[in-house]
């Protein structure tokens, strides 16, 4: 066997002995949209118009116009998405430098908690109760939240109520903790937006996106298939699409695992 990296990578593709799992939910009419209250602009839901099917307006060709907000479905957040790293260099979808692209993942399981209390904070706590196991969170790596929260559908998805919207993530001190200590590249998550439902009420207001945004580190939202990666070991590819000045994207979130 060639001693190259990348062709081993090639090989152990080939043979199966790498697998490629799929973190990504399909876009469509009925992908939930995070609301917001007004007075804010609300971001628009995905829409798809026929350009053409193999018919008059195109024999030979199918096509489509699509319109959405970039943080719709399974998305990825630059740095500028939030006011706290609109001045991050390279903090654009079309400026973040590609070998950040690709990076380790850590998944941390809560989804029993978050079963039994759709609103579970993470805390640094059960992230060294993590480590206890798995070892120390390695810089540069993504920290996944694992929920279940993706088996979700509809209205419960979002998970409305009273107060708001109730879902799971990092508490302040997590968030915090992750930038500040283990210098992670990012928090993923089940759920519609990298922050919990109540995030709102805390101080500061949406600290996963106050802190990771601001120190130039990245979200990614609405994943999927969480449960098909091990705690460690995976490589997940993240890249969005290079838009100009985007604050971020969907995308197609991949993750390699041995197999």
């Amino acid at each position: 066997m060639s001693s190259d990296p990348l062709s081993q990578l090639i090989a152990a593709l080939a043979t199966g002995a790498v697998k490629i799992v799929d973190l990504s939910q399909p876009l469509s009419a009925q992908t939930p949209v995070i609301g917001l209250p007004p007075p804010f602009a609300p971001s628009a839901p995905f829409s798809m118009q026929t350009i053409s099917r193999y018919d008059d307006n195109g024999p030979g060709w199918y096509w489509n116009n699509i319109s959405m907000g970039e943080h719709t479905g399974t998305h990825f957040d630059a740095p500028i998405h939030w006011i706290s790293g609109r001045d991050q260099a390279h903090g654009a979808t079309d400026t973040i430098p590609p070998q950040r692209l690709a990076a380790p993942a850590c998944v941390i399981d809560a989804e029993t908690d978050c079963t039994a209390d759709p609103g579970f904070l993470l805390t640094r706590a059960h992230v060294e109760n993590w480590e206890a196991t798995h070892g120390r969170i390695p810089a540069g790596a993504w920290v996944l939240l694992r929920s279940g929260w993706s088996r979700r559908v509809g209205d419960a998805f979002i998970n409305a109520g009273p107060t708001g919207p109730v879902s799971p993530g990092p508490d302040v001190a997590c968030v915090r903790f992750l930038v500040e200590e283990r210098d992670v590249a990012g928090f993923g998550t089940e759920t519609v937006g990298t922050d919990a439902g109540q995030a709102f009420t805390f101080e500061p207001a949406f600290p996963c996106h106050t802190f990771m945004h601001g120190a130039g580190r990245f979200g990614l939202a609405s994943l999927a298939n969480l449960d098909q990666l091990p705690p460690t070991g995976a490589l997940l590819i993240t890249p969005p699409l290079k838009i100009e000045g985007g604050s971020g994207s969907p995308c197609r979130v991949l993750a390699l695992i041995s197999a």
